[in-house]
């Protein structure tokens, strides 16, 4: 029996009749089990599959989708099956209306009750009662000892400025934390389900930002998000968060874009 069967019969307490790897995943293992019954469920495999139990059941606690977990523990996440097409341009306004559900959430304060990870890159979430001053140690200059030294001091630059470019309370929403086409499906026009989060509250213009790295929502979308003003002179600031992970993750191809956003940013 494969590792994620085993897994999962222990888990769920019945057998696994059949085991295919899916693709994706670059920092965890997913499968699609057919359990012996005929039912299918999902699989993965992951250090932080406990914390992201828990932050799947906050998302649906909201009314935004999430697949149900079925069970989890420190290795292993195993939730429902969620249908989808792969077609995020055909759901633009249903996520607008899915990110206003989740978004209303406010947790008080920025942060989350724990740290999490992206693979070997620690995501730093204590709690803060000032945005600027979170998003400058939790998200900038926490990469500073992991960087080179001319990116290192640009990012020092920049994070020293950041009360004069960032609201000092902004709505703490709830964020998805690492929100791209990949981590939307869609089925049927419609958001079926958000998954592979990394949440904590903070400005819900980091959800957006980080949705523009690799997608082109169109201008409705963020009509429809209704962002405060000002909002498209802050999206390279919450835009660097994520590429300084992936500069961390998968090298220097992403150091030009790195420098190419502090550059938008005048440092």
């Amino acid at each position: 029996m494969t590792a994620p069967a085993e897994a999962a019969a222990r888990l769920l307490g019945q057998p696994v009749a059949r085991t295919r790897r899916l693709s994706g995943g670059d920092l965890s293992a997913v499968f699609y089990l057919t359990l012996a019954d005929g039912s299918a469920c999902i699989a993965k495999q992951a250090d932080t599959a406990l914390a992201e139990a828990d932050m799947l059941r906050a998302i649906a606690a909201t009314g935004a989708p999430a697949p149900n977990i079925l069970a989890a523990n420190d290795a292993w996440l195993i939730m429902e099956e969620i249908a989808h097409d792969g077609r995020l341009e055909s759901a633009w306004p249903d996520l607008a209306r899915m990110l206003g559900l989740l978004h209303a959430a406010d947790g008080g304060r920025y942060g989350w009750p724990a740290d999490h990870g992206f693979g070997p890159v620690r995501i730093e979430n204590a709690w803060s009662e000032n945005w600027p001053d979170f998003w400058s140690n939790r998200r900038l200059r926490c990469h500073l000892p992991y960087i080179g030294r001319a990116l290192g001091q640009r990012i020092e630059r920049l994070a020293d400025r950041l009360s004069d470019l960032l609201p000092p309370q902004p709505r703490a929403a709830l964020l998805h934390g690492d929100l791209w086409g990949g981590n939307i499906l869609v089925a049927g026009g419609r958001v079926s389900a958000l998954i592979d989060p990394a949440c904590y509250h903070g400005d819900r213009e980091v959800d957006a930002a980080m949705l523009t790295l690799f997608d082109r929502p169109p201008p409705a979308f963020f009509e429809a998000l209704n962002l405060e003003q000002g909002w498209r002179e802050r999206q390279p600031v919450y835009r660097l968060w994520p590429l300084l992970v992936h500069l961390r993750l998968f090298g220097d191809s992403y150091g030009d874009s790195v420098g190419a956003a502090l550059s938008t940013l005048g440092v």
